[in-house]
């Protein structure tokens, strides 16, 4: 008698994701909020600010697209960002000043399974490393999980784009591995470095991000009093 082989399997799935799709509906924080990229409302304001402020073309530099030489050449591109439709692009605008300074997206949704990515994310000079930039993180990842009800949030970058692979780490996703010769990206090789993060591991995240975006944790000038510290 053939002995019996027991196969291991995953556990079931119960209750299966929601299945929602993302709307485009604004998401509001303490410092920034997050738009509907825009052509009209945001593409001056993004434009001008990086324009002078980036002489290298640091933000562009793991991006398949920019720099951008000119408003009208940067405002035909926010304008098919606008119409697009996964991913779903969204500007920064900060409170303090009214101005959109950086732009993100939700993309690659699988909702049958309950997964999506954020990306496309880029930061102006003035917002990079500052509290509004983390909560503009923080928003997108509380949409996801609370609103379109995700089982699995990804975060992906050029393997060498240290900067986002820090980020990743600061806001609580889990380094999965590097996908090789992923991508042709303006003809240079690149290796892509995954990330996520789980539904199970977002309550202890969400209650690191929102102890760290209090105000009492900032002083005068904005810095951090405490840094963010996002354990599973």
């Amino acid at each position: 008698m053939a002995k019996k082989v027991e196969r291991p399997v995953g556990p079931i799935v119960d209750p299966l994701p929601v299945g929602n799709v993302p709307d485009m509906r604004p998401l509001h924080g303490r410092w920034i909020w997050l738009d509907h990229v825009s052509a009209a409302k945001h593409a001056a304001d993004l434009y001008a600010s990086f324009d002078g402020k980036d002489p290298e073309g640091h933000i562009w530099t793991y991006l398949g697209y920019g720099p951008f030489a000119s408003l009208e050449e940067f405002t035909e591109w926010v304008k098919a960002r606008e119409a697009a439709r996964d991913p779903w692009f969204y500007a920064f605008v900060r409170r303090d000043t009214g101005k959109a300074c950086g732009l993100g997206s939700f993309m690659r949704n699988d909702a049958a399974n309950g997964v999506i990515e954020i990306g496309h994310i880029w930061m102006s000079p003035g917002l990079q490393d500052t509290r509004e930039g983390t909560e503009a993180i923080y928003l997108m990842m509380r949409h996801c999980f609370g609103d379109l009800g995700v089982r699995r949030l990804e975060w992906k970058c050029d393997a060498l784009n240290a900067p986002s692979r820090k980020a990743a780490g600061r806001f609580g996703f889990t380094f999965e591995g590097i996908f090789r010769q992923h991508f042709i990206v303006k003809g240079r090789n690149r290796d892509t470095a995954w990330y996520a993060m789980l539904d199970k591991e977002w309550p202890a995240a969400r209650t690191a991000f929102e102890a760290w975006l209090r105000e009492d944790n900032f002083d005068a000038s904005g810095q951090q009093k405490a840094k963010l510290q996002v354990r599973h």
